[in-house]
């Protein structure tokens, strides 16, 4: 059974930190093509920045990014999940929560951020090695 250290293994960490303001964060992610960001305070998770952070407490409130520091509008204390967690539970974790993403971290030290993405592209990666094995089953029974 995979766990999540299989998925996010060889991932580059992006994180910002707390007194960067919400447009270097945003323009940070877009940099990267990722939709969310641990953030740090003095290199200890305070939180996490999203792009639905980013809708919800930036755009709907009219704030103004350049003066908003990622620190007024991330989503403090988020879940997290272990780097032998099973893929299976935080999918569930994620559907059941309406998670896009989810932060992994050993103890205290942050390893990585695991994405609906990267959970849906294992199922498929799963699914296709599955399909290939029962086409070779038949051709070789037939």
């Amino acid at each position: 059974m995979a766990v999540v250290e299989d998925l996010i293994r060889g991932q580059e960490l992006c994180c910002v930190d707390v007194d960067e303001s919400v447009i270097e964060v945003v323009r940070f992610m877009v940099q990267r093509h990722i939709g969310a960001v641990p953030v740090l305070r003095q290199g200890e998770l305070a939180g996490i920045f999203s792009e639905r952070d980013l809708m919800t407490r930036i755009v709907a409130e009219g704030r103004d990014a350049n003066q908003t520091r990622v620190s007024e509008v991330m989503t403090p204390d988020p879940y997290i999940v272990a780097p032998d967690e099973t893929i299976e539970n935080c999918m569930a974790m994620m559907r059941q929560q309406s998670f896009r993403h989810l932060i992994v971290c050993r103890g205290k030290q942050l390893k990585g951020l695991l994405s609906m993405r990267d959970v849906l592209l294992h199922g498929l990666v799963e699914k296709d090695g599955e399909v290939q094995m029962m086409r070779a089953y038949i051709a070789q029974n037939t």
